[in-house]
């Protein structure tokens, strides 16, 4: 008869083990890892801020004031032509202030789903501006209906940034450009 002892390390490693692989089942099933972008909206988003689609904007687009709510390196690889540049952790509303935007324009914000464009708007819709949207799928949605971006330069790209491989498997077309 053998006879097997465990140790103390070996029953650490496989109460570890369990574990690791419960949270990784549970975390499957609460829906961190979205199957769709309707559902990735739904769970950050709680739509205060009426979308604008990829489609309806490439109507609007010559009416509308653009912005861009990432940060600064992810609009120098690439932004929709004529977007200003508003940022997300450094916003300030004085920008906004300084380019004399009428209140009643229509102004679409963007960023790269859909997420922190949405945070921007609310800030907007706060200090008074009434007819603004929120581009839903961001530029990611944008450049996967193959329309055009520009970069720094104002010159055409296929380069977009997406920030980390967990949002850029959200970008199907163009290159994908990370953070050095």
């Amino acid at each position: 008869m053998n006879i097997y002892l465990i140790t103390d390390t070996e029953i650490l490693y496989k109460m570890k083990t369990i574990v690791i692989t419960v949270i990784y089942t549970l975390l499957s099933f609460s829906g961190i890892s979205q199957d769709t972008l309707d559902a990735l909206l739904d769970q950050y988003n709680n739509e205060s801020i009426p979308y604008i689609s990829v489609k309806e904007l490439t109507t609007t687009q010559n009416n509308a004031i653009l912005l861009d709510a990432r940060e600064k390196e992810e609009y120098e690889v690439s932004h929709l032509k004529s977007a200003i540049h508003v940022g997300y952790d450094n916003f300030n509303l004085d920008l906004i202030s300084k380019q004399n935007i009428p209140k009643d324009t229509l102004i679409v914000v963007y960023c790269s789903l859909g997420i922190r464009s949405e945070d921007i708007s609310e800030k907007l819709k706060k200090v008074g501006y009434k007819n603004i949207y929120n581009l839903y799928g961001g530029i990611f949605e944008w450049k996967n209906n193959e329309y055009p971006v520009v970069n720094s330069l104002e010159e055409a790209t296929d380069e977009v940034h997406v920030f980390s491989s967990e949002w850029g498997k959200w970008l199907l077309k163009g290159k994908k450009v990370y953070s050095n």
